[in-house]
Formats: structure tokens, C-alpha cells, sequence
């Protein structure tokens, strides 16, 4: 197949104007490697830290995006068929080569989970990052158990709204955080059974609901936050550090015994395809179909439309997440 294709390009590190749409060639076949065409993506806080310069081991020029969904292309060497809806994330997409903002994308087949649905794209296109980051928090991250008490530092990022209806799904009691009191709704709509108000200093707030503090804990807005949260957990409690919504993801001087309470647990979760198993991923699939799980879409943008899009995530406008239809 040759041919060229619309592409979103990043040259060097800047402002949303940095991204530009251009013409490129479409992926060549590869062996063991597998190109789809693009339907759909999610936007996510990665890119942002890519696009600002102050993401690792990133070359330049480089289309972004690490996920994608659409139809399989080409797929030599591998068990996928031309025509099989899939989904592709992480691996080096958009970071190491080139990702899904485009029309086309070439994936190792490792990255790929074929799925069977007929959702929407753009509602389709919203759940892998998302489901990938929360279940894998849940689960590798905190090894959450039904019955305990989860508090979730930033509940209307997109992460943060997944995991709370994951959370639910497993049993879980849920506290979650917004910096906007207009938005303790949402929050609550999206299943939490308590919604706090975060000015920054939340645990004594949190201990009046759960007063042994709670039992696990998910960091999505990043260091500035990270004592408070590890203070609302209590004694063999965890704390998982998932997000950095602040853009501030290192502690200046780090001495663990005077940072970290005495018995709580600190880990992170910085995930992979792999911690999504296929039958996972095609469950809430089915679940989103059948009305049973919500995807908290809050914005649907074109391929045109991609640094207005950055734009709002950058300035954290959404409540839930963002998704750009490549194709219509």
C-alpha cells in the first residue's frame, strides 16, 4: 500500500499551535508489526508532557499518540486479519515511533488487542488508555479488595472517573477529589459515594468519613498532593502514584521516613498493555454497550481540531475524557 495520509506532527516541544498537520507517507509493512487504520484516539496527559518538553527518552519529529482504535490494514506475521477492530496502546507509541495521531499507524503486535464490538468509534476510542491506567492501578497498583475504602486524588480527570466505576464495580467504597465544588456532582453522577472538595489539605476531610484513614489510595494529580493523600491512609494502607494532572512527578530532597507516615505503603503504576488482559478490555466493552458502565466522554473533537483539543487538557477544562474521530 502506498500512498500518503494526515498526520499530526510535533517538531520540537511547544504551545498546541506546535502541532501540525501534515501529509506523510503511510506506514510501510512491516513483519510482526501491524498497521491500522485509525478511527479514533484519547487524549492523554502523556502527549501533554511530550508536547511540553518534559517527557524522556522522546525524538523529535514524532507523531504523538499513545493509543489508538480502528480496523486492522495489514498485519503480516501476526494472528490478525484485515477488517478485525482492535485497539493499540503504549509500547513506545507516539514516544519511541510514531503513534496514533494519524490516519494510519504501524504497532507491534504485542500492543494490539483485537476486539469485537459495535460501539460508536469515538466511544470505543475513549476506553483502552483509560481502562488500562485505572484497572492496572486497581489491581497491580493497590491490589484492591472488595470492601475497603479507596480515596482517589483528582476524580474528574478521565483516569479518575474510570476508576471510579471500576472501583464500584469491584465492591470498593469510594471517596474522590475535585478542585471545582461544581463539579462534586459529576463526581457523585460517575458512582463515588463521597465527593470532597480538594484545597489541597484533604485528610482531616477524608478521616471524617473513613477515620482510621482509607484503606488504598490513588495519586492522579502528582507530588504537590502526595503528602496529604499518603496522611488520609491509614496504618498498612497504600497509596499508588498514577497521575501528575500537576505536571510535578519528582520530591526535591526525598527522606522516605520523614515524607512517608510511619506503615502506610507508597508504590506507583506506570502500566503497559500487558495489564489489561483482552477478556478485561472486551468485558467493559460489552458493559458500555449494554448501558451497565459509562464512559465519561466529555469532549468529541476532529483530526483538525487536535490543538484546541490540547489546549483544553492542558488547561484541565474536562471533566472526563477526551477523544479525537479521525475518520467520519
Amino acid at each position: 500500500m502506498t500512498g500518503t495520509m494526515r498526520a499530526v506532527v510535533l517538531d520540537a516541544p511547544g504551545p498546541p499551535e506546535a502541532l501540525q498537520i501534515r501529509d506523510l507517507p503511510i506506514p510501510e509493512e512491516r513483519p510482526g508489526w501491524v498497521r491500522i487504520r485509525v478511527e479514533a484516539f484519547g487524549l492523554n496527559r502523556s502527549e501533554l508532557h511530550t508536547r511540553l518538553g518534559l517527557a524522556e527518552g522522546v525524538t523529535f519529529p514524532r507523531v504523538l499518540g499513545i493509543e489508538c482504535v480502528g480496523t486492522v490494514d495489514s498485519a503480516p506475521g501476526t494472528d490478525l486479519v484485515p477488517g478485525q477492530k482492535v485497539a493499540a496502546m503504549m509500547g513506545g507509541m507516539g514516544r519511541t515511533f510514531d503513534g496514533g495521531y494519524a490516519e494510519y499507524t504501524s504497532v507491534p503486535a504485542a500492543q494490539v488487542i483485537p476486539i469485537e464490538t459495535d460501539l460508536p468509534w469515538e466511544t470505543f476510542g475513549a476506553l483502552p488508555e483509560m481502562l488500562q491506567t485505572a484497572y492496572g492501578s486497581l489491581t497491580k497498583g493497590l491490589n484492591a479488595q472488595a470492601g475497603e475504602t479507596l480515596l482517589i486524588r483528582g476524580g474528574t480527570s478521565s483516569i479518575g472517573m474510570a476508576t471510579i466505576g471500576l472501583a464500584k464495580d469491584m465492591g470498593l467504597t469510594v471517596i474522590a477529589t475535585t478542585r471545582n465544588p461544581k463539579r462534586t456532582a459529576a463526581i457523585r453522577e460517575a458512582g463515588a459515594d463521597h465527593a470532597v472538595v480538594d484545597d489541597g489539605k484533604i485528610a482531616d476531610s477524608v478521616r471524617q468519613i473513613a477515620p482510621d484513614g482509607v484503606d488504598v489510595a490513588l495519586e492522579l494529580v502528582g507530588t504537590p498532593t502526595l503528602p496529604d493523600t499518603l496522611a488520609a491512609t491509614k496504618v498498612h494502607g497504600t497509596v499508588c502514584f498514577t497521575g501528575i494532572l500537576s505536571n510535578e512527578w519528582t520530591v526535591k530532597d526525598f527522606y522516605p521516613i520523614a515524607y512517608i507516615p510511619s506503615g502506610v505503603r507508597l508504590t506507583g503504576y506506570g502500566g503497559d498493555v500487558t495489564d489489561l488482559p483482552t477478556p478485561i478490555l472486551q468485558h467493559y466493552v460489552n458493559a458500555v454497550a449494554a448501558g451497565e458502565f459509562r464512559t465519561n466522554i466529555h469532549s468529541v473533537y476532529s483530526l483538525d481540531q487536535i490543538r484546541e483539543a490540547h489546549h483544553d487538557m492542558e488547561h484541565n477544562l474536562a471533566v472526563g475524557k477526551l477523544v479525537i474521530r479521525v475518520h467520519h
